[in-house]
């Protein structure tokens, strides 16, 4: 699960620093009957604003009444929804940088001691991990370890564990 929103990575053209922190701060601009939204970022290098365009020349009542509620009041879950929606990744030329923004919740460690663990990973945010890594927290083993029982088949999924995933999956484990 998310722990705070994403770094995005993108070029600052003040510093060459290629990270930039969104804090949920949205502009709103209006000029007549058309609407544009940006949400604004930081430069985690010299702190100069970027602007992520959300909405651009939208007449204002094709814009939902909520959204534009969400909008002004600067609403950290929409930053995050709108963070992850690849149109507007496209639009601005931006990737994500998820390193140290996320978490993994494993209800507990009674389940290490088995012989066979069926285990089922459910993202609460669209986050890319590698599920090789998730297991290896999970289950405390290394990486490299985690990797021996991929190739010797006793860590088995529908899935393929070695690159990276953004949905649920599920895997077997066998010590």
């Amino acid at each position: 699960m998310p722990t705070r929103l994403p770094l995005v990575r993108r070029r600052c053209h003040a510093c060459a620093s290629e990270r930039f922190r969104a804090n949920g701060k949205f502009r709103v601009n209006a000029n007549h009957k058309l609407l544009d939204a940006w949400l604004l970022a930081l430069c985690t290098g010299c702190g100069e604003t970027a602007k992520l365009s959300v909405l651009e020349r939208v007449n204002v009542r094709s814009v939902r009444p909520e959204l534009l509620a969400r909008l002004h009041h600067n609403d950290i879950g929409l930053a995050a929804t709108l963070l992850q929606d690849p149109a507007v990744q496209r639009r601005n030329r931006v990737a994500l940088d998820w390193t140290g923004a996320w978490r993994l919740d494993t209800g507990g460690t009674e389940h290490l001691n088995r012989e066979v663990i069926d285990v089922a990973v459910r993202f609460a945010a669209r986050i890319p991990v590698r599920p090789v890594r998730l297991v290896a927290d999970g289950c405390g083993l290394s990486r490299a370890e985690t990797e021996r029982l991929v190739e010797d088949g006793r860590l088995v999924s529908a899935v393929r564990l070695t690159g990276r995933l953004t949905g649920d999956f599920t895997f077997t484990l066998k010590r």
